[in-house]
């Protein structure tokens, strides 16, 4: 069983705190947050998804610590999970695997590729594995779309458009654009990811985007240039009035079949193909119990993550800073490889 010690109990650090509880192979030993309150299970936060950050655990099960140091020191803990905001991740990462910790650290990666590239390094070194939180990987029916297209089990994809936009949080470190980076690194970047996880690299990006309320990309719609796959397109940001709600959905066309996912939307994952629309069965649960259920069975197999490991994190972020120079540029923009 993988002892587990979670930094930083906000909306994140509580749902993964609800995913553990649902997984008999890990055992939450210690938390760690700044807020004596949050720490000991008396303040809890809310996640924007319906069925995230539940709570009502039993924090005195847990050794408490006001710093997240102190947790990565106690000998209990092997799994170091990182749940703070974007500034603390690369600190908490190097120090974890320092100490020969597992680690897992929320999304983004990292604030920039510089940063994301010396964690990849330190990953290499490190006795522990290094996986992040990629958890639209996981997601069921996510899950279902990347064995579609891998498969080509309705053909070729002739176009893929993903759509992520909310209100903005307006809280914490959200309102600090250098500290998360905008909605372009802290919210789009889940489709930029699995943009590149289902197509690889694109030869190009061409993006057009705004600041809105950071300092910082907070509303961008980019379109990956690929070779063989005619249109790939993402929207994302936290631009929308306060009110908006939170919107996830894509729609891929294939040469057979069009397939339609909307996470508001009942039943959530349609395909379409001769003139019939049928729902498509996918496994219970939200992408978070799914990617730590995969980290805790690599860790007891003694193998590094393949599904969302260090380096295809690292291209994440170089991905989303090639979406940045292309608003800025007005240009089509290679990604740096």
């Amino acid at each position: 069983m993988v002892k587990v010690g979670v930094i930083g109990i906000g909306g994140m650090g509580t749902t993964h705190l609800d995913a553990y509880a649902k997984i008999a192979e890990v055992q939450v030993v210690a938390v760690a947050d700044l807020i004596e309150e949050r720490r000991a299970g008396r303040r809890s936060a809310k996640g924007n998804i319906k069925g995230q950050a539940e709570g009502g655990h039993d924090f005195s099960t847990f050794a408490q610590f006001g710093d997240g140091h102190e947790l990565i020191a106690d000998p209990t803990v092997e799994l170091v999970d990182i749940c703070v905001p974007t500034p603390g991740h690369a600190p908490l990462v190097r120090a974890a695997l320092a100490a020969g910790k597992h680690v897992i650290t929320e999304k983004p990666f990292a604030l920039n590729s510089a940063e994301a590239d010396s964690l990849v390094a330190a990953a290499a070194e490190a006795r522990g594995v290094l996986m992040c939180a990629l958890c639209m990987r996981f997601w069921p029916a996510w899950a279902w779309l990347k064995a579609a297209i891998d498969a080509g089990t309705y053909g070729k994809v002739l176009a893929a458009h993903f759509r992520r936009v909310a209100s903005h949080p307006s809280v914490g470190f959200y309102l600090d654009g250098a500290a998360s980076g905008g909605g372009i690194l802290d919210l789009h970047i889940h489709d930029t990811d699995f943009v590149q996880y289902c197509f690889g690299m694109p030869e190009a990006v061409f993006s057009r985007g705004y600041a809105k309320p950071t300092s910082r990309i907070d509303h961008v719609t980019t379109q990956f240039i690929y070779p063989d796959v005619p249109m790939v397109v993402a929207e994302g940001g936290w631009a929308m009035a306060k009110g908006f709600g939170f919107q996830m959905q894509f729609v891929v066309n294939f040469d057979a079949a069009t397939a339609v996912f909307d996470i508001n939307a009942d039943p959530q994952l349609k395909l379409i193909r001769d003139g019939e629309t049928t729902t498509i069965e996918v496994p219970a649960g939200m992408g978070y119990e799914h990617e730590l259920r995969y980290l805790a069975g690599c860790i007891a197999r003694g193998e590094q993550p393949v599904l969302a490991n260090a380096a295809t994190a690292a291209r994440s972020i170089k991905l989303i800073e090639a979406e940045v120079a292309s608003i800025e540029s007005g240009q089509l923009v290679k990604p740096a490889i």
